[in-house]
């Protein structure tokens, strides 16, 4: 008589991996993936348009220093990321992941709408600092959201396809941007009127969207500590710890303390490599086809829509190879392949058919890193503070790469083209190689509690 239990078991393996996932895992996927794709569209309206909002928004005679005023709003931009990613992270561990993503969304799409009406640079400015506030507020949110709801052998692919979400908001914001670039001197206003769209979406992330299991149970721990601390009761370690303030936590354990400081070296090298070098991409591109003669923002958005195919291709590459060789020899890889590419990409290639094409392959490396973060994050910080580490490593950096921008964007000025300005800042990249062989492997490892 066959093993029929023996059947089953060789049934499960060969079957294809997203079978093994319930309605409830593909749900959280498909609204973490929309949430940062809400926010790459209009994080990327802003790299694309701010030639021509500027234009627009500054005196004629400060127009020669456009390079620097976009460097500077994107900075501004950053920095106010950064502030709203560590809070946001905080509030997602002590009123939950749900609640948090909701009104980050609803937030980033009321005022990128009031983006649309400034009237000169500052006001432009401002509302750009509030833009950044709420679009980091939803990252690790749904970062958290994702390790804690998908089984271990599959998160990284669970966090790429999240991920890409960012290249899918990029893409559409450079296809949109394609089309509604020719109607005229305020045609960026457009780009911001429908950044509202995304408020929409938060009726149905209301409903079909499950709070983390592993959340509640830690809210219900930490709620349970605090009514003993506020009764006078002698709490253990593991409870001193739950009644901790989440920041403050992340830094008292000698081991978290060390993990964030490596996790801070890769996050920086990679937050600022895309600030300083890549998103000028669509920029430089533009001004190779303007000295032919050519349309540049339409080849910036074309080099947009190639460089954000290539960037969706690496999100979803790296977190499956992340699943099969690990998380350390595949970030490794990625980060190595981005600084090579620098320079193939802002000084060899010239042909504009080709950077379109070498534009494309470098947004893999260069963009599809990314994908690292919430692949390897959440995989090393325990529930009670798993937002608020992943929120801190990824969005503080903000806080050092804002000066990316103003950095390239006065090297580009200083220099007269972006190739050596983008080489330059590419030297970040070697700090990256440097801090990840440090960091932890947990390929196939369940998540602390």
């Amino acid at each position: 008589m066959p093993d029929t239990r023996l059947f089953e078991e060789t049934e499960v393996k060969s079957a294809p991996w997203y079978r093994a996932l319930d309605r409830r895992q593909w749900n959280t996927l498909v609204v973490a993936n929309l949430g940062w794709m809400f926010d790459g569209y209009e994080t990327y309206a802003l790299i694309l348009t701010a030639g021509v909002t500027l234009q627009q928004l500054l005196p004629l005679e400060t127009r020669t220093a456009i390079p620097f005023y976009a460097g500077f709003t994107i900075a501004v931009t950053l920095l106010g990321w950064g502030f709203g990613g560590v809070a946001g992270g905080i509030l997602a561990d002590y009123i939950g992941r749900k609640r948090t993503l909701i009104y980050s969304i609803l937030a980033y799409s009321f005022i990128t709408g009031c983006t649309a009406l400034a009237w000169d640079w500052p006001s432009f400015v401002a509302l750009r600092f509030i833009v950044g506030l709420a679009l980091g507020a939803e990252w690790g949110t749904g970062t958290s959201m994702v390790a804690e709801m998908w089984p271990a052998e599959h998160r990284g692919k669970g966090a790429g396809l999240m991920q890409c979400g960012l290249g899918i908001g990029f893409f559409c914001a450079s296809g949109i941007w394609f089309f509604i670039s020719a109607m005229g001197p305020s045609a960026w206003r457009w780009m911001y009127v429908i950044g509202v769209l995304p408020a929409l979406a938060t009726w149905w992330i209301r409903r079909g969207l499950v709070e983390s299991d592993k959340w509640m149970e830690s809210d219900r721990r930490r709620r349970a500590v605090t009514a003993a601390q506020n009764r006078g009761e002698h709490l253990d370690e593991a409870s001193r710890q739950l009644a901790r303030f989440t920041l403050v936590d992340l830094f008292a354990n000698p081991r978290t303390r060390r993990l964030t400081i490596i996790a801070l070296m890769m996050s920086t090298t990679t937050t600022l490599a895309w600030w300083g070098i890549s998103s000028w991409v669509p920029a430089y591109i533009s001004s190779v086809a303007a000295n032919e003669g050519l349309l540049g923002a339409r080849w910036a958005s074309l080099a947009g829509m190639c460089y954000n195919i290539g960037a969706i291709c690496g999100y979803i590459g790296l977190g499956f190879s992340a699943d099969r060789w690990g998380r350390k020899p595949v970030t490794v890889a990625w980060f190595a392949l981005a600084l090579v590419l620098t320079p193939v990409l802002f000084l060899w290639t010239h042909d504009l058919t080709l950077l379109l094409l070498v534009s494309g392959i470098n947004g893999v490396f260069s963009l599809g890193q990314y994908t690292w973060c919430p692949t390897w994050l959440p995989e090393v910080y325990p529930t009670r503070m798993r937002a608020t580490a992943v929120g801190f490593c990824f969005n503080a950096p903000r806080f050092i790469a804002f000066l990316g921008p103003l950095v390239a964007g006065t090297l580009i000025t200083y220099f007269g083209g972006y190739g050596r300005a983008a080489v330059i800042v590419s030297m970040i990249y070697i700090l990256g190689l440097a801090a990840a062989p440090f960091f932890p492997e947990t390929r196939g490892k369940m998540l602390p509690d």
